[in-house]
């Protein structure tokens, strides 16, 4: 019986097949060349399947190496090209990004559309499915409450901007206040008005890409 063009392990298959044939009785040599080809032809397709399996494998691999490559470079260049600082929490990630307010405003300013549309830009990339939450901040002029509002305000208006300009789905992107809360000032204490205080009214952009994030956040006057 010929083996020649088999793998190893079904030409080993094939022979361990005529072995126990061999010590067969009354078996015709037709019956027994059918069964050999028959357990030939299934090996070999069996050898092809396993072939293209692993084939997919390497391909869906490579893909995702891929993938996660161009991840890495599209997420250093928003650290390079626009000072973003990006915190790794577990399945969310948090992106300071340098999006600031007028004091006692909450409009998204022009220059700070850019980096909101490299952010949306990688968000639809890699992170689709992924819930969006805006975290708005303000400093501590005016009450507790106030701030509040305003912080709410801002997130609402920067959420706009990506649903509307930059493409993210509604139902994914929300909004949430943490007003003047002093643990997340990026300077403690700088208040307005004017251009004092500017890197506390901000926004933060968390990505959960478990589909959803708890936590929450309220609405009220800071500047």
């Amino acid at each position: 019986m010929n083996t020649m063009g088999l793998s190893p392990r079904t030409a080993a298959a094939v022979a361990a097949a005529v072995a126990l044939a061999g010590c067969a009785q009354g078996i015709k040599r037709e019956e027994l060349d059918s069964e050999l080809a028959s357990i030939r032809e299934e090996m070999q397709r069996g050898d092809q399947e396993m072939g293209t399996r692993l084939a997919a494998q390497e391909s869906r691999a490579n893909d995702l190496a891929a993938r996660q490559e161009q991840l890495s470079r599209d997420l250093q260049s928003l650290r390079n090209d626009f000072n973003t600082q990006i915190e790794r929490m577990g399945a969310m990630m948090r992106f300071n990004v340098p999006v600031h307010f007028g004091f006692d405003e909450a409009t998204v300013r022009n220059q700070d559309r850019a980096v909101l549309d490299r952010f949306a830009s990688v968000v639809s990339e890699h992170y689709g499915g992924a819930t969006i939450t805006i975290e708005g901040f303000t400093d501590q002029a005016g009450s507790a409450a106030y701030n509040r509002r305003l912080g709410q305000q801002r997130a609402e208006a920067v959420r706009e901007y990506l649903v509307t300009t930059g493409g993210l789905s509604a139902e994914l992107v929300r909004a949430v206040s943490y007003g003047e809360d002093t643990s997340r000032q990026i300077t403690p204490g700088a208040t307005g008005p004017g251009a004092d205080g500017v890197e506390n009214r901000r926004v933060a952009l968390v990505v959960d890409y478990r589909g959803g994030m708890e936590g929450g956040g309220g609405g009220g006057r800071g500047r």
